[in-house]
């Protein structure tokens, strides 16, 4: 892979990564269309580019919850993580095989779509209720029950195509989260998931047929695209949680709704990536 190709990787994971789009989704696409099998350890180091830029726009939160470790969002964060390390390590070698022949890629893109839209009725449906600010649920009375859902949510979203932002952002308005906490919580549980997949990756550095797979992506272009997923990453972080706030969530469900139409019509019928 070129540094051209790596620049073109690195914008659509830093644009994807927080955009309820699947971020890995769009990573298999592309790597379809330069003809380049998908590289676990490639987009896991776009994914720490993205995990760089999150850590920059959330550093005030970040702060506050390095200030007080054993706080109530602190164990809620920890327990939404379980479900899925717990998934990633019982499923271990399925999840590769998916990844790679991106069999279930247009269902999967489906799936964020139903995952957003029912996502925004609920939250239309709320919004029209009485007392709405009474309704929705703030830090202060999130409970262990939101925290988990949420994280079963963000296992379900490992395979590439369901977004793991659009399932878990989806997933805090499931659970009656205001808009800005599901979406916070949602970026804040990126920062150890991001995590555990490059501690999973270095350690399948050491499996002599992933460095032969590895050794097609040069170090240079791994670093650019690296840094340009964190340069991106930092404006799409911004953009989502602007969007969140004041817009709905139907036009990235529309443009999933498309993605895995096309992906299913060319994987049956036209057969031009898949």
């Amino acid at each position: 892979m070129d540094i051209f190709q790596a620049i073109i990787l690195g914008i659509v994971q830093g644009l994807t990564e927080f955009l309820p789009v699947s971020s890995t989704g769009h990573l298999v696409i592309f790597e379809k269309i330069f003809g380049k099998e998908p590289s676990l350890f490639f987009d896991t180091m776009l994914h720490a580019g993205t995990l760089i830029a999150v850590i920059v726009v959330l550093w005030k939160d970040i702060w506050e919850i390095l200030k007080k470790p054993f706080q109530k969002l602190t164990l809620f964060l920890i327990l939404a993580t379980i479900p899925a390390v717990i998934t990633s390590l019982v499923f271990d070698s399925s999840i590769k095989e998916i990844f790679k022949s991106a069999q279930f890629l247009g269902i999967c893109f489906l799936i964020t779509t139903a995952f957003l839209v029912t996502a925004e009725l609920l939250s239309s449906k709320y919004s029209k209720s009485g007392n709405n600010e009474n309704l929705l649920k703030n830090a202060e009375n999130m409970s262990w029950l939101d925290a988990l859902i949420i994280g079963i949510m963000q296992a379900i979203a490992i395979p590439p195509g369901i977004s793991r932002s659009g399932a878990t952002i989806s997933g805090g308005i499931f659970r009656k989260l205001n808009r800005d906490l599901a979406a916070r919580f949602a970026f804040l549980m990126s920062i150890p998931a991001i995590l555990g997949a490059v501690v999973f990756q270095t350690k399948d550095l050491f499996d002599g047929k992933t460095i032969e797979n590895e050794i097609t992506f040069s170090p240079i272009a791994v670093i650019i695209g690296t840094i340009t997923a964190a340069v991106v990453g930092f404006f799409a972080v911004k953009f989502m949680l602007k969007i969140i706030r004041e817009k709905s969530l139907y036009g990235f469900a529309i443009y999933t709704g498309v993605l895995g139409v096309f992906c299913l019509f060319d994987q049956f019928v036209t057969k031009f990536l898949f």
